[in-house]
């Protein structure tokens, strides 16, 4: 497996994604999630990602990376958030960004994690109330604890990260990346190249729509999230499906598959960027960690960018509530 810097933190070029182990995907078994994860380990992939709010608010999915990285710590590159305390009637979040929760949630995740220190802490997200200094200077104060080595921000506008960076280095921002989402390369992006930031790219397989798999709604549980999600509704899934098509059809091709190829142009974007595929099941893992083998050409690249261009996906990113919580 390649590697990668997110600024000084040394990672896998793919991490795992673990939320869909404890929410959001359907149905879950933990024994599975947990051979996952130990597979990922065998694989090479170092980074794993986490949040304290991942099974709705109960720590399950820390809990769970906990047991399975039990004996293998020094294998694990450790990511998880904290400032999501719950949810709002309207489906927005509740936040808490202060320097208090921030070191209540920190030990708890240590709690349920099993480790001494948190190799890569996220703001999850920003309570726009509270300046960023006095946020990021709570969290710099876990790093001089010793209970954090690095400290990241997610979803955030590129002013919140510089302000954020002039106050303590700031290693990664996790935001959505992908040949479906692309926002991040318009300001994003360029201010994390110039100071040395890393890019950890969730949903690089575009919340499933680019494994090619993902066409009937019907076909997926009822406790998904995609059924609220703008982009799988209606008149925006059939556009979105059309674009899909394109991919499978230049995947085919290059004798890959959608999601390798998907995964593959983010690869290529930076050497920075280390996207964080989410599965909870071995098979899909593999075929994942092969796209780190990959080297697209400059013209599959374009081909890849014409045929998905930036801001042809329909549909907002999240539903109404959590939109507002997105500082960008």
């Amino acid at each position: 497996m390649e590697h990668r810097k997110l600024g000084e933190l040394d990672v896998s070029a793919i991490g795992l994604g673990c939320m869909g182990m404890s929410q959001s995907y359907g149905p879950y078994d933990d024994e599975e999630s947990i051979a996952t994860i130990r597979a990922a380990l065998d694989l090479g992939i170092t980074l794993l990602d986490t949040s304290d709010m991942y099974g709705y608010g109960n720590g399950h999915n820390e809990s769970l990376v906990g047991r399975a990285i039990a004996g293998r710590r020094d294998q694990a590159v450790v990511a998880t958030k904290f400032g999501i305390k719950g949810w709002t009637g309207d489906g927005s979040f509740v936040l808490d960004s202060s320097p208090e929760y921030a070191r209540e949630a920190c030990e708890a995740s240590l709690r349920r994690l099993g480790v001494d220190v948190i190799d890569l802490y996220f703001l999850h997200r920003r309570d726009r109330e509270m300046p960023i200094e006095e946020i990021v200077g709570g969290m710099a104060e876990l790093v001089t604890a010793g209970k954090v080595r690095y400290i990241g921000l997610s979803e955030v506008s590129t002013d919140t990260l510089l302000r954020a960076h002039a106050t303590h280095p700031i290693t990664a921002l996790e935001s959505e990346y992908s040949l479906f989402e692309r926002y991040v390369e318009k300001d994003v992006l360029p201010a994390c190249r110039e100071h040395g930031i890393g890019l950890m790219a969730f949903s690089p397989l575009g919340r499933g729509f680019l494994t090619g798999t993902v066409r009937d709604m019907g076909a997926l549980s009822q406790d998904d999230y995609r059924h609220t999600d703008p982009r799988f509704k209606g008149a925006n899934l059939a556009r979105n499906l059309a674009l899909v098509d394109r991919v499978r059809s230049i995947a085919a091709e290059l004798e890959m598959t959608p999601s390798q190829i998907a995964l593959a142009w983010v690869l290529a974007q930076d050497e920075h960027i280390a996207p964080i595929p989410g599965t909870k099941r071995v098979t899909y893992l593999r075929e994942n960690v092969a796209a780190a083998q990959v080297r697209l050409t400059p013209e599959q690249v374009g081909l890849l960018e014409s045929a998905v261009p930036a801001g042809s996906v329909s549909g907002e990113r999240y539903p109404e509530g959590i939109m507002r919580t997105v500082d960008a």
